[in-house]
C-alpha cells in the first residue's frame, strides 16, 4: 500500500488581496501559511468601480458600440440619455480598503452622498472624515441608494448576498456594480431583475462563475461587462508581485510575513 505522499509546500504567497480559492481551514490544518497583497491595489480597484459606475450611468460602453457599428448619425438632444451621478446617492456595502477609497472619489469628486453598511466598520472618525453616513442593515442601504457598489470579501456569509429579494429592495431607477467577486451577486436573479427592469443597469467586472458569463447578460445593453480588470494597471501588478515576494522573503528569513492570512 502505498503512503501519503508528505506536503512539500509550506507557504501559499496569494498574488491578490481576495483569497477564497484559497481553502484555509486546509491549510491551517496542515501548517502551511497563506499571505495576499492587499493595499498596493486599493487605488486602482476603487478607479475600476468608478468607471463602472460611470460606463453604465451614462451609457459609456454602448455609445461606444454604437460609433463603432456606424449607426451613429450626428447630435440630437434625446439621443442616448443616461443618468446624472453627480449629487447621487452611493451605498456602499462593505467599507473596507477599497469601500473607503469609493467613498472619497465619490463624494470629492462627484459631490455624492455616501451611505454604507458593514458588519465591521472602521472607526468613526474614519468614518466621520469620508462622511459617509452608517445603515443598520444591507436593505436599508439597497431602499435608499441611487448606486449599490459591493465591496464585501467572499466568505459563506455573503454568497449570494444579493438575491433576488435584495435586488426587488433596489430603486426602480438604481445600478448595481460588482468588483469585489462574483458570487456575491446571484447571477441568475441578476438577469431576471435585469430583464424585468426591477433596476435601471448593473456594472460588473466579476463573474459567479468567472470566465463563464451567463449569456442573457452579453445581449443586454443596460449592462457593462469587464473582464476582471480591478487591479490591471502595470503599476498595481507589479507592487502586487513585489508584495508577495516580501511576503516570501520574510517566511523564509524566519520572520513573520507582513501580509498573513493563516
Amino acid at each position: 500500500m502505498l503512503g501519503v505522499e508528505p506536503l512539500r509546500a509550506r507557504i501559499l504567497a496569494n498574488y491578490g488581496v481576495g483569497f477564497n480559492h484559497i481553502d484555509t481551514r486546509a491549510a491551517k490544518a496542515r501548517g502551511v501559511v497563506v499571505t495576499n497583497t492587499p493595499d498596493v491595489l486599493t487605488d486602482d480597484t476603487a478607479d475600476d468601480a468608478l468607471m463602472l459606475l460611470l460606463m453604465v450611468a451614462r451609457r459609456g460602453a454602448e455609445g461606444d458600440r454604437h460609433v463603432r457599428s456606424g449607426a451613429w448619425t450626428g447630435w440630437r438632444p434625446t439621443h442616448m440619455l443616461g443618468t446624472r451621478v453627480s449629487g447621487k446617492t452611493i451605498g456602499l456595502i462593505g467599507l473596507g480598503r477599497i469601500g473607503r477609497a469609493v467613498a472619497h472619489r465619490a463624494r470629492h469628486g462627484f459631490g455624492m452622498r455616501v451611505i454604507f453598511h458593514d458588519p465591521y466598520p472602521p472607526p468613526p472618525a474614519v468614518v466621520a472624515e469620508l462622511g459617509a453616513e452608517p445603515r443598520d442593515s444591507v436593505d436599508d442601504v439597497l431602499r435608499e441608494a441611487d448606486f449599490v457598489s459591493l465591496h464585501s470579501p467572499a466568505t459563506p456569509e455573503t454568497h449570494h448576498l444579493i438575491d433576488a429579494r435584495r435586488l426587488a429592495l433596489m430603486k426602480r431607477g438604481a445600478f448595481l456594480i460588482n468588483n469585489a467577486r462574483g458570487d456575491i451577486v446571484d447571477e441568475a436573479a441578476l438577469v431576471a431583475a435585469l430583464k424585468r427592469g426591477t433596476i435601471a443597469g448593473a456594472g460588473l467586472d466579476v463573474f459567479e462563475r468567472e470566465p463563464a458569463v451567463a449569456p442573457e447578460l452579453l445581449s443586454m445593453e443596460n449592462v457593462v461587462l469587464l473582464p476582471h480588470l480591478g487591479s490591471a494597471t502595470q503599476e498595481a501588478r507589479v507592487a502586487m508581485g513585489l508584495r508577495a515576494l516580501d511576503n516570501l522573503k520574510a517566511f523564509f528569513s524566519g520572520a513573520q510575513p507582513r501580509d498573513r492570512v493563516v
